[in-house]
């Protein structure tokens, strides 16, 4: 028996964790920092620590009553109403929910190159094809900011897709699309086109967020996620905000129970934990400013938890990095080999990777 064929699929690799670089390097774990998965600095909420510990004992019961009050929270939030949210497993458990909402087999998607690897395989899951608008200012162009996330960029590429998608903050460059650029990429599609606008990075930018267009547009969907500024990356709880029109279709495309009790319990105390949020948001904002400020090398501006860096070879700059002991992230697994992406630490571990980052460079450039 043999599988489907797999050769378009291609894998998402994400940054590796301290326990496993350290064994690879025969240290001490407490020698590193990781500042490579734009993890949040602070941890977890401590109020979803708690409901995570006393959600313990209610493990065996399947997560009903809880999932709709935690659709019900979001919804609140939003002022959308509970069928537009659409809770699921991780930010790209939603990507794969409107996949099977929007898919036919041989549906095209639009994805932006460089960014995040699962908006492709989600459609390639669903027996979608995928097409690529590429941010990067084309030589001979004015590149002064190198990246150019606006409207006629994706325009330029876009040629009847399904789905065209918008990543807002922009992961890795920090960049975003203005409101402006999104309901011009819905006005400038097909009427049959969705246009989806991923927030992973929200919290972190002072932007409108393009859930406010859907009171006036059904082809629009904005993704969020808990994994970020409330600290729960393990936990795996995203969700998607849908067009009113679509108030039948979660239940017909979502796994059953699309998220755990325990993930639930956590985000509905994290929603009520406005300290930290605003202490990881201020944290960041800081961070941000004093890469900027104190490294010697080209950065972007950014709105998200990370600063996007030049520094020639990437994979020997991360490298060095990693043995003097910070992980940072070697971009060219998203087709920039001249950069790496410093996720925003407290200010102790910021510090400490500009003054790494710093002598790295000089060893780099020595050599």
């Amino acid at each position: 028996m043999e599988l489907r064929d797999l050769s378009d699929h291609v894998e998402y690799r994400a940054g590796r964790g301290i326990e496993e670089v350290a064994r690879e390097l025969g240290r001490d774990p407490e020698e590193f920092v990781k500042l490579s998965s734009n993890e949040n600095p602070h941890g977890p909420s401590p109020k979803a620590e708690a409901a995570i510990r006393d959600a313990a004992s209610e493990v065996h019961r399947y997560p009903k009553a809880v999932h709709s009050d935690l659709t019900d929270a979001l919804a609140s939030k939003w002022g959308v109403t509970g069928e537009q949210v659409w809770v699921a497993n991780g930010g790209d458990g939603a990507l794969d929910y409107v996949a099977r909402a929007m898919l036919d087999p041989g549906d095209r998607v639009l994805v932006p190159t460089p960014g995040f690897t699962y908006y492709g395989m989600s459609a390639r899951f669903h027996h979608g094809d995928v097409a690529e608008y590429d941010i990067r200012v084309a030589p001979g162009t004015d590149d002064s900011e190198d990246f150019a996330l606006t409207a006629d960029t994706v325009l330029d590429a876009y040629d009847g897709e399904r789905v065209v998608y918008l990543t807002s903050p922009h992961n890795p460059t920090g960049d975003r699309f203005t409101l402006d650029a999104v309901e011009r990429v819905g006005d400038e599609t097909d009427d049959d086109t969705l246009v989806v606008v991923d927030e992973a990075y929200g919290e972190f930018t002072d932007a409108p967020s393009a859930v406010s267009l859907l009171d006036e547009r059904d082809d629009v969907a904005v993704l969020r996620t808990f994994s970020k500024a409330y600290g729960l990356a393990g936990i795996r709880l995203g969700y998607a905000v849908t067009p009113s029109a679509w108030a039948d279709a979660y239940a017909r495309v979502q796994t059953p129970f699309a998220a755990s009790a325990i993930a639930c319990r956590a985000g509905l105390a994290a929603l009520e934990d406005d300290e930290h949020v605003d202490q990881t948001v201020e944290t960041v904002a800081w961070s941000r400013q004093y890469v900027h400020d104190e490294l010697d090398a080209r950065t972007y501006e950014s709105h998200a938890n990370f600063v996007l860096v030049e520094v020639g070879d990437a994979t020997a700059v991360a490298e060095a990095a990693k043995r003097a002991g910070v992980l940072l992230r070697d971009c060219s697994s998203f087709g920039l080999p001249e950069h790496v992406r410093v996720t925003c630490g407290t200010r102790e571990e910021t510090k400490r990777a500009v003054e790494v980052l710093t002598e790295v460079l000089d060893e780099v450039v020595a050599e």
